[in-house]
């Protein structure tokens, strides 16, 4: 076969390759143009691994070779077979393609980082009548346990706060009267589906919604991780998309300012009124991950631009969206903790939205948005996005209450035995309650947050036998009440608390599980269901298909499709993988 020139098989090499990629695609005119030139031993699946963060080379054109012979025109003269998928694995990492881009990027395995914290026990009343905690609206773990079965892998229990996926859910209680009494409180007591002889107490609480009308200013700093580990397709572009749709709910006042952190941390957009979209939006369109992560710094330099536009009649925010990997600076918890706690003091208030998974640390998420009053939520779909800062916009940037805490003491002539379901991470000292300089839970506008408790009523199955040395029964209060509810709470302006009580009587009391209210019954069936994906230390003999039945009968008006999801996603749970592989 006579040789080519090397122009002219250079040429052909060109054109083939062109007419088998499609537009923006690896091998396409467009895309090689943006690519550099490669050297000869460069290739597409080319890693380096250093310690223990793997960094990809930059993805090298097939086409961006520098000799050419008949050889090579032969291997192209046909279409090639689409690449199979490129992994390249390491002990913790796995690289895969981008299937909208072509780019190569890092989806981390086994490295995200919960805290893990023991369940709560039984407690005997006679000895300790009274539980106190904060109340909690944020709803990460739904999403993450959500991201990881739909991975069809079982999220690792530390994941699970059994009260963040009770509380995804809205639920239809009373309205709250006004703004200065901005909760109602609603009690249900129904015999526990899992334990016979015992009973769960429902304890609900709605807050007041404000009028779009009256809502204060809102003075919102986006705080935006673009280091090297946001480079996927569900962080930085899907951080991208959340942050657009938050942008379409500000009113023409808001004010909105941007600052990103990768090795180091800058100002991408000094305040800007909300009504400057395009501007807002051009700034947030033009970000691009890369770098190491200086976290702390970021943090700094938002609450210092918060501060220079502070409105004290208005709403001052700090939105940090990342996925924890803080590597740069200041990465101590609890120095950390201690910075938004001072910030927090100036009245500026963090939330913090987590993206990714794989190397998401939740440890520190949780640590930033409990001390920084405000809400952490996890997005892992565009779906979640829309829910969070769109259809619950209010709730999510507009607090009514903050510092809300909840105290029950239980009637000891009444209840032998009572376990708090959940809320492990939200438990306070009992003196914590009427203590005012104590932090607690924000409630957004509208907001709805349930408890749930499970008792032993007196000559129900124990499961604490009485000591030998114990004291004699205590009289107790009345013989109709199982206990009383107490929620201390501050207006978002105020540093003084207020106090609303409820009694849990034989009004609240339904002898049938079946006739419990149906956002009860609903609530309870979510966590039975978290409560297996701990472990199901508690649930007795509750299974995967009595949740299903549970929850199916008590579905109701499902208008946005999330209880519907909910039951899915218990379907995908008796088929999930207990762990991930790490090679493919």
């Amino acid at each position: 076969m006579p040789r080519f020139s090397e122009s002219i098989a250079t040429g052909l090499i060109v054109a083939l390759l062109a007419s088998c990629a499609g537009p923006g695609k690896p091998g396409s005119p467009a895309a090689d143009a943006a690519l550099p030139e490669a050297s000869p031993t460069e290739t597409a699946s080319e890693v380096v691994v250093t310690g223990t963060r793997p960094v990809a080379m930059e993805q090298r054109s097939v086409n961006a070779v520098t000799s050419i012979t008949s050889e090579d025109i032969g291997r192209f003269a046909s279409p090639p077979p689409p690449p199979a998928p490129l992994v390249v694995t390491s002990r913790a990492r796995i690289a895969s393609p981008d299937r909208m881009g072509g780019n190569l990027y890092y989806q981390d395995v086994g490295r995200d980082k919960f805290t893990a914290t023991p369940q709560n026990v039984f407690k005997v009343v006679r000895e300790e009548p009274v539980s106190t905690f904060s109340l909690d609206v944020d709803t990460a773990s739904y999403s993450f346990v959500r991201g990881s079965l739909n991975r069809n892998l079982l999220p690792q229990p530390a994941a699970v706060r059994t009260e963040e996926l009770v509380n995804y859910f809205p639920y239809d209680y009373a309205a709250a009267r006004s703004a200065q009494q901005p909760f109602s409180t609603n009690v249900a007591v129904m015999p526990s589906p899992w334990s016979p002889g015992r009973q769960l107490v429902r304890i609900g609480v709605k807050g007041y919604a404000i009028e779009h009308a009256t809502r204060p200013r809102a003075n919102l700093v986006f705080l935006i991780d673009t280091s090297g580990s946001m480079n996927a397709p569900n962080k930085l572009p899907l951080v991208k998309q959340s942050l657009a749709m938050l942008l379409d709910q500000l009113d023409a006042n808001d004010s909105v300012s941007i600052v990103t952190y990768a090795g180091s941390a800058g100002t991408a957009l000094e305040p800007t009124p909300a009504r400057e979209k395009a501007r807002i939006r051009a700034v947030i369109d033009r970000l691009g991950a890369g770098g190491s992560t200086a976290g702390a710094e970021g943090i700094r330099q938002a609450y210092a631009l918060a501060g220079q536009n502070l409105d004290p009649r208005g709403v001052n925010r700090v939105i940090l969206a990342t996925d924890g990997d803080f590597n740069v600076g200041i990465t101590d918890r609890e120095e950390l903790k201690g910075y938004v706690e001072r910030e927090r003091g100036k009245g500026v208030f963090l939330s913090v939205l987590g993206f990714g998974m794989g190397n998401y640390n939740d440890a520190l998420m949780q640590t930033l948005a409990q001390n920084g009053n405000g809400a952490a939520a996890y997005i892992d779909t565009i779906n979640e996005a829309r829910k969070t800062l769109v259809d619950e916009a209010s709730s999510t940037l507009f607090p009514i209450a903050k510092d809300v805490k909840i105290q029950v003491e239980f009637n000891p002539r009444t209840v032998a035995e009572y376990r708090l379901i959940g809320y492990e991470t939200r438990m306070l000292n009992r003196d914590d309650f009427d203590n005012d300089k104590v932090d607690a839970g924000d409630v957004g506008s509208g907001q709805t947050v349930t408890a749930i408790y499970e008792v032993t009523p007196v000559g129900g199955p124990r499961t604490i036998g009485d000591l030998r040395y114990a004291p004699p029964t205590a009289t107790g209060g009345p013989v109709g009440e199982l206990g009383f509810v107490k929620i201390r709470y501050k207006l978002p302006k105020s540093d003084t608390s207020r106090l609303l009580t409820t009694p849990i009587d034989r009004r609240v009391q339904y002898g049938r599980f079946e006739d419990a209210p149906r956002d009860a019954r609903f609530a309870v069936a979510v966590a039975g269901f978290a409560e297996l994906l701990r472990g199901g230390r508690y649930n007795g003999a509750l299974s995967y298909d009595d949740v299903l039945r549970i929850g199916g009968a008590a579905r109701g008006e499902d208008d946005f499709g999330y209880r519907a999801e909910f039951l899915q996603l218990v379907r995908a749970a008796k088929t999930a993988q207990s762990m991930a592989a790490l090679g493919q």
